[in-house]
């Protein structure tokens, strides 16, 4: 190889565009937001940023990392970032994404990407999310041929380039997430799951303990909890998917604290088990908890439901809507179609609309979930 020509491709790797980034929250609050990337080499970690395509403000890391967290302020709403992230020699170009906003919030929410590869998502992109919820099984598995780790994770991020680096994404735990070999008809001898969820831990940059974690969005005086709640019934086995979730357990303890607080008029709940079966779990350990709370929602099943007990609204929303039907005692719309779940609240509302969007941008149920303690609506 000549020299000039080597120069040309010492040259043109060491400049890589960065393509593989999206946006995750580490705080509890919308005043800031975690730029994430991956590099093919340990470099340190640089985020520019500002409110014009100028930038003008940076972040910078200096830890050597292939895996990059950078956590930076966002101290404006209703306006749209620009940002760039440098490692090394490497770059991306300027991506944008929208402050949080004070009139009116559009948060969509997801269940089981991990089975809906090749989804058109036009239509969710164009009802323009300020954030993305994920209900669980973000990935098919952990153990598949290139997906090792959080090859998983990144796969994902690469299906939606655009949509990941433009709006914020905040997953939850589904049993997929953390399996690291095959299930089997029966339990093995060894752990099928990762109940830690290292590499899902390793790969967003989620609040609290992220196997659980706490959202709060104070101008709409809205809190997200999400749970790590999947195949409960495997409990004790080798299958165990998640953290114990019996009465006086930690997340029990943690999430009674969390539902019990005044401070948040609507509260979600998040989780990836069949909605009937958390209701009666452990003696009923979490119905109380739950009617603290204004709705619970769920990526467990295949399809679309809205159910509601004691007034209270469960939600069943996954992107592959064509599964079994494993109907709700108490359900009130259910829908075997590719979907899902868009929510949509004004500031100083008394209701969320929570509206089931097909892939074709049909509306299929509309409802109102009211503030804690009050009377749902359905339309």
């Amino acid at each position: 190889m000549s020299r000039l020509l080597f120069l040309f491709v010492a040259t043109s790797l060491a400049a890589a565009p960065i393509e593989r980034v999206w946006l995750t929250h580490a705080s509890n609050d919308p005043s800031k937001i975690v730029i994430n990337w991956e590099t093919d080499t340990p470099g340190g970690s640089v985020v520019e940023f500002g409110t014009s395509a100028a930038l003008g403000r940076q972040v910078k890391v200096d830890e050597q990392v292939a895996l990059h967290h950078v956590e930076i302020p966002l101290e404006q709403r209703d306006v749209v970032y620009h940002y760039r992230v440098r490692s090394g020699g490497n770059a991306s170009e300027v991506f944008r994404f929208k402050g949080y906003p004070t009139k009116e919030l559009r948060i969509a929410m997801v269940g089981d990407w991990g089975f809906a590869k090749g989804k058109d998502l036009t239509l969710l992109t164009k009802d323009d999310p300020h954030l993305l919820v994920t209900l669980g099984d973000n990935v098919p598995d952990l153990h598949g041929k290139g997906r090792e780790g959080t090859k998983a994770f990144s796969a994902l991020i690469d299906q939606h380039r655009e949509l990941f680096r433009s709006t914020p994404l905040m997953p939850i735990l589904g049993n997929h997430d953390r399996e690291i070999t095959s299930r089997g008809p029966k339990p093995p001898a060894h752990a099928v799951y990762d109940v830690e969820a290292k590499a899902y831990r390793d790969f967003f940059a989620l609040p609290d303990v992220e196997w659980r974690w706490r959202f709060d969005i104070p101008d709409f005086s809205l809190r997200l909890l999400a749970l790590d709640a999947s195949h409960t019934k495997d409990q004790g086995t080798t299958w165990q998917t998640n953290h114990p979730i019996t009465a006086g357990s930690e997340q029990h303890v943690w999430f009674a604290r969390e539902a019990a607080r005044t401070d948040a008029a609507f509260v979600l709940t998040l989780n990836n088990e069949q909605n009937a079966l958390m209701r009666g779990y452990d003696q009923k350990a979490w119905l109380p908890l739950f009617e603290l709370t204004s709705a619970v929602f769920t990526g467990f099943g295949y399809f679309a439901e809205r159910a509601e007990f004691n007034s209270l609204p469960y939600f069943n929303t996954c992107l592959k809507g064509d599964g079994d039907l494993y109907k709700d005692p108490q359900s009130r719309f259910n829908a075997r179609e590719d979907h899902y779940l868009l929510l949509t609240l004004r500031a100083g509302a008394e209701t969320i609309t929570a509206q089931f969007k097909n892939l074709r941008g049909e509306v299929l149920d509309t409802s109102e979930i009211a503030k804690r303690g009050k009377k749902q609506a359905g339309k």
